[in-house]
């Protein structure tokens, strides 16, 4: 009995003493606390010296942030400079090919001149575009030009403008580039769609504009092949630069611009990656519409500017659209008194006749 009583207050004794020497016996720091001991020593001896830090946040390994929501415990996304890293060689060779457009259609310009027709106008006039579709025009090319030169500045201004007007100038620049890019692409919200649905009915391709691109060597050399409202080339345009690319730039310019949508910053950075490819390709082929659309060919720009062109442009450019006019199978007319440009914009109307019925 006395036995088992010593036992008891030898556990007894146990139990309130082994915690106090617990306490007394020095425990291993844990591995966070030696990591920051280690930083702290290494700031006294390498100050500055951040390698650790770093290799952890590249690691991938979640870092300790009071985010909640799709960016939580992301301190340092280190696919960052990874993103920052592939806009280099993506403005390089987009600037590449805006340069080399530039040169090859004023060379082509030099070289062949504006193409056209060169028989003397008819003075009958037939409606080419609505006020609609002009107002829809001119809304998208008005708000993409915008786009186009404040994008430019925002990519390669760093680049080529600043060595040239200076950190003070090309600040203020590219701050008024970043707020005019950043509240005139919600436009195309509106723009796109619109433009969309004036001209998709006369853009379908069919056989016949797939022989006008295979004769495009006659429309460069000024012998257009027959076409309806609009040539082969214009509808590839309508597809390519309207529905594919101005679309994706739609797209992914809003996902840059309203991040509080909740995409993160891989969605973002994606989108920026996409949106500059898209970017460059598009303003190439813009660069080309206006061309033809201004300079390039005798007759284009005054039918949008005004609405209306000459039955002589007319045949020449789209022969089948003429026809159809003529037999009252399209949707435009020839002019009546009273109709068409204001005096001294296009040839007078001479005694305009309606189109006779079909």
């Amino acid at each position: 009995m006395a036995r088992k009583i010593s036992a008891a207050f030898t556990l007894a004794a146990a139990l309130a003493v082994g915690p106090a020497l617990a306490q007394q016996t020095p425990q291993p720091p844990r591995a966070d606390e030696a990591a920051a001991a280690q930083q702290v020593e290494r700031q006294r001896t390498q100050p500055l010296n951040n390698a650790p830090i770093w290799r952890e946040v590249r690691s991938g390994a979640p870092q300790s942030t009071t985010v909640r929501g799709i960016e939580t415990d992301v301190l340092v996304q280190p696919r960052g400079e990874t993103w920052r890293q592939a806009r280099v060689p993506i403005a390089f060779w987009g600037g590449v090919l805006l340069a080399l457009s530039i040169a090859g259609l004023a060379a082509f310009y030099l070289v062949r001149g504006p193409l056209g027709a060169d028989d003397r106008p008819t003075g009958r006039l037939i409606e080419r575009f609505s006020v609609a579709d002009r107002a829809a025009h001119w809304l998208l090319a008005i708000a993409w030009v915008i786009l186009a030169i404040t994008g430019l500045v925002l990519s390669l201004g760093k680049e080529i403008l600043l060595p040239l007007i200076g950190y003070t100038l090309f600040s203020a620049l590219a701050t008024i580039a970043k707020n005019l890019h950043n509240f005139v692409g919600p436009v195309l919200i509106v723009a796109v769609p619109w433009l969309f649905l004036r001209f998709v009915r006369d853009n379908g391709i069919g056989r016949e504009d797939v022989k006008w691109l295979l004769k495009l060597g006659d429309f460069l050399r000024g012998r257009e092949y027959p076409s309806g409202r609009f040539n082969g080339a214009e509808k590839l345009l309508f597809w390519i630069l309207l529905v594919v690319l101005t679309t994706t730039l739609l797209v992914t310019g809003l996902i840059l611009n309203f991040p509080n949508f909740g995409q993160g910053r891989v969605t973002m950075q994606n989108a920026s990656l996409i949106h500059m490819i898209a970017a460059y390709l598009a303003i190439a082929l813009a660069m080309l519409h206006i061309y033809v659309g201004t300079i390039g060919v005798k007759g284009a720009y005054q039918g949008m500017r005004t609405g209306y062109v000459d039955e002589t442009w007319a045949k020449h450019n789209h022969a089948y659209w003429y026809e159809d006019v003529k037999a009252g199978r399209a949707r435009q007319k020839f002019a009546q008194p009273g109709e068409g440009p204001a005096e001294g914009a296009a040839p007078a109307v001479d005694a305009p006749r309606a189109a006779p019925q079909a």
